[in-house]
């Protein structure tokens, strides 16, 4: 008798199906880094996500007995997750980003980004002025600029993206949060599709992962768009190419926020003199920096 045979037997109430789920993550020596660190929790938002149900449901509850069908769903996904090492979000078409919900797809990064840690102290003490103009580039699920909308509730957000189909799914998490009326989604290349636009507050997570790093990552990062991850052999060809351009997208007392995460030291090493405000952030993470448009203007004369 197979595994998913004895399961689908053997196992009756969500509890069993919680446990069970754990146990084959423990022995497939998968990746976390998706939304959780370790197999249980990852068991538990599987298990919890495939029967749509809250990570708070009553814990009296989990004594339910499970139909046949959705035995088959859970079993599908855990075999999914283990042989195709596709991450979890994609699996249930959501991730949480800041305590909100995002829908994702194989067109979208899953959000993760460090940056969260400036949303939620609203980018103090470098943000001077309430801004009332927002850019968040690279958007793909639009997690950094609609949360930046709800932070930010006076501000107007474009968030852009060079993928159509990202943006359909940017999109959607819009109108399920409610922020139509600021928060518009644009097709861009970069800048090209700005032109005469300036912002008072500029968000970038850029494909910034090396060849290297790249070729070396968990199979789980293969099932995110390529895209939206890799930039060259440094890691660095879209970040060149934007702060060459960026400082005439920003009001005089606006500020720019990048993420380049691994990627830090090569940037550093391509501009000495440029004075990156490395960001310490709470909850963890690295390589995410602010620049003021003076500063970048300054890096503009060192590059003539």
């Amino acid at each position: 008798m197979s595994n998913k045979q004895s399961a689908i037997r053997d196992l009756t109430t969500i509890k069993d199906y919680i446990r069970w789920t754990f146990s084959r993550f423990k022995q497939a020596d998968l990746f976390y880094g998706h939304g959780t660190d370790n197999p249980w929790d990852e068991a538990v938002q599987l298990v919890m996500g495939a029967l749509k149900l809250p990570l708070d449901f009553d814990r009296d509850m989990l004594d339910c007995t499970l139909t046949y069908n959705e035995k088959k769903h859970i079993l599908k996904l855990v075999h999914t997750r283990i042989t195709k090492r596709v991450p979890l979000p994609y699996l249930l078409g959501e991730a949480w980003f800041m305590g909100l919900p995002f829908k994702v797809t194989k067109d979208t990064l899953i959000p993760r980004s460090p940056i969260i840690s400036l949303l939620e102290s609203e980018f103090s003490p470098w943000l001077k002025n309430y801004p009332l103009s927002i850019l968040d580039m690279c958007t793909g699920s639009g997690c950094l600029g609609i949360a930046a909308a709800l932070v930010f509730e006076d501000a107007h957000v474009d968030i852009t993206d060079i993928s159509e189909n990202a943006l359909l799914v940017a999109n959607e998490n819009i109108v399920r949060h409610q922020v139509e009326d600021r928060v518009k989604a644009i097709h861009s290349d970069m800048f090209k599709g700005l032109i005469g636009k300036q912002y008072d507050l500029i968000i970038c997570n850029p494909p910034y992962v090396d060849a290297e790093d790249f070729k070396n990552a968990p199979a789980e990062f293969r099932n995110e768009p390529e895209l939206a991850l890799t930039s060259g052999e440094d890691g660095l060809t879209f970040t060149h190419d934007f702060l060459a351009q960026v400082g005439h997208y920003l009001h005089d007392d606006g500020i720019l926020v990048y993420e380049v995460g691994n990627t830090e030291n090569a940037l550093q090493a391509s501009y000495p003199s440029t004075p990156f405000m490395w960001v310490e952030l709470e909850q963890g993470g690295n390589g995410v920096f602010i620049l003021t448009k003076e500063q970048l203007s300054e890096l503009l004369q060192e590059q003539k």
